[in-house]
């Protein structure tokens, strides 16, 4: 199902205020359902990335290890920033296998809220990677 109009005006103001504090990102990949291929359009809109790709691995029920084999074929530089739209409980879920090599429960990430991890650039990524950032969508909206 679509964007609710409540859920476009939120990400708009949260993709802007992204935008305002300097986050840019090198490419997006986005889950082919409507919501996150909705989200990920006003994030572009916004000028968050220069590139769009659709990726199936971010559809619900998604393989963790099908994105780490896309990041190993990416071609980056070792700095290089790459946005994820998804969906619920998988990116919570990944971002826990990426920072402590097993799925705990403990990250919450809320409808338009974003999580930024260090990953490692050579080697193996789950258990490795740094937690940078979590911010709640109340943080990036304007009041």
């Amino acid at each position: 199902r679509p964007l609710t109009k409540e859920g476009r005006e939120k990400t708009k103001q949260v993709a802007q205020q992204m935008r305002s504090i300097g986050i840019q990102f090198d490419h997006m990949l986005t889950s082919p359902y409507v919501r996150a291929k909705q989200t990920a359009e006003i994030l572009m809109e916004a000028k968050l990335s220069p590139q769009l790709e659709e990726a199936e691995f971010l559809g619900h029920d998604g393989k963790l290890e099908d994105w780490i084999v896309w990041w190993q074929n990416w071609p980056h530089s070792p700095d290089a920033k790459l946005a994820l739209v998804g969906h619920e409980p998988d990116l919570s879920a990944w971002a826990e296998q990426l920072i402590w090599g097993e799925v705990r429960g403990r990250i919450v990430l809320k409808k338009a809220g974003a999580i930024g991890l260090a990953v490692p650039e050579t080697g193996v990524a789950i258990g490795q990677c740094d937690l940078f950032w979590l911010t709640p969508p109340r943080l990036l909206r304007s009041k």
